[in-house]
């Protein structure tokens, strides 16, 4: 499954904080099916996004 990430996080946030967590919640409230995940590779929490079958054509 190919992604789109909407958006990167770094995974040492305040304590209570979870600025992905808000980020992908918003963008869920715009009709997007976004969700959370952890690269841990760069040590970060990505929103991402599936992409649809248009996207897949540029």
């Amino acid at each position: 499954m190919r992604r789109t990430v909407l958006g990167q996080f770094p995974a040492g946030g305040p304590r209570g904080s979870r600025p992905a967590e808000e980020f992908a919640a918003a963008r869920r409230g715009e009709g997007l099916a976004a969700e959370v995940v952890m690269d841990l590779d760069r040590d970060a929490f990505l929103v991402v996004v599936a992409r649809t079958s248009a996207d897949r054509t540029r």
